[in-house]
Parts: structure tokens; C-alpha cells; sequence
């Protein structure tokens, strides 16, 4: 195969293409997250702390912005906590398994035969079948 060919068969294949949708809507879930702690929680927590803008804060004449830092880590805990609320709790409870999909069939363990779950008996070869 010719290196496009190659290159075109990777591209397109189903879970790349999923993936780069994922990406995207990561990214822009991201840009909206962001907005809501840049927005709505640190003004919050602006007036909750004196000195006024916090993240400005520098330590030592090197300038070591630890206001910065601690910015990012509650922008990263605010943004890791609603991703969790969102995907891990929203999401896995709209998709637990349905009761009704429990299996209505069972294989013989000697012919391979597909026969009903209540079968006593295996309808091809008639071997007694396990309760």
C-alpha cells in the first residue's frame, strides 16, 4: 500500500473520527467551564480574600506568581468537579443496564446448542442440562 492509502485508512477509520469529535466538544466544554469559574467563582472568591486581585500575587524579588498557581488549581479543581458531576454521576445514570435485557438462553456445554433458559434438557442431544 502506498503511503496515502495508509494515511487515509488510519484517518478515517470510526473511533479516529470519534475522537477528534470528542476532542472538540472537550475543548469547547472546556472554553464553557472556564467561563463559569473565570465568571462566577472567582469574583467570589476575590471578595471573600483581601488584597483585591490575588492572582496578581509574587513572591520574592524573582517573581514567583503563586497567585497564579493557586488560580490554576482552583480553576482545575472547579473544572475536574463538574466534569465529575457531569460525565461520572449524569451520565452513568443515564446509562445503567436495562433489567429487562437478561438473558432468555443458555448453549449446551456438549453440542453448543442454543436452547431456553428453563430447559432441563438439551433439545439435539438431550444431555441433562443444570438448573
Amino acid at each position: 500500500m502506498s503511503l496515502m492509502k495508509d494515511f487515509k485508512a488510519f484517518a478515517l477509520k470510526g473511533n479516529m473520527i470519534d475522537l477528534a469529535v470528542g476532542v472538540v466538544i472537550g475543548a469547547a466544554f472546556g472554553k464553557v467551564v472556564s467561563a463559569l469559574v473565570e465568571d462566577l467563582v472567582m469574583p467570589v472568591v476575590s471578595a471573600l480574600l483581601p488584597g483585591g486581585d490575588w492572582r496578581q500575587f509574587t513572591v520574592t524579588p524573582l517573581k514567583i506568581q503563586v497567585g497564579h498557581l493557586l488560580g490554576a488549581l482552583v480553576d482545575f479543581t472547579v473544572i475536574a468537579f463538574v466534569l465529575f458531576i457531569v460525565i461520572v454521576k449524569v451520565m452513568g445514570a443515564l446509562q445503567k443496564p436495562d433489567p429487562a435485557a437478561a438473558p432468555t438462553s443458555k448453549q449446551c456445554p456438549e453440542c453448543l446448542e442454543t436452547v431456553p433458559l428453563k430447559a432441563r434438557r438439551c433439545r439435539a442431544c438431550t444431555t441433562a442440562l443444570a438448573a
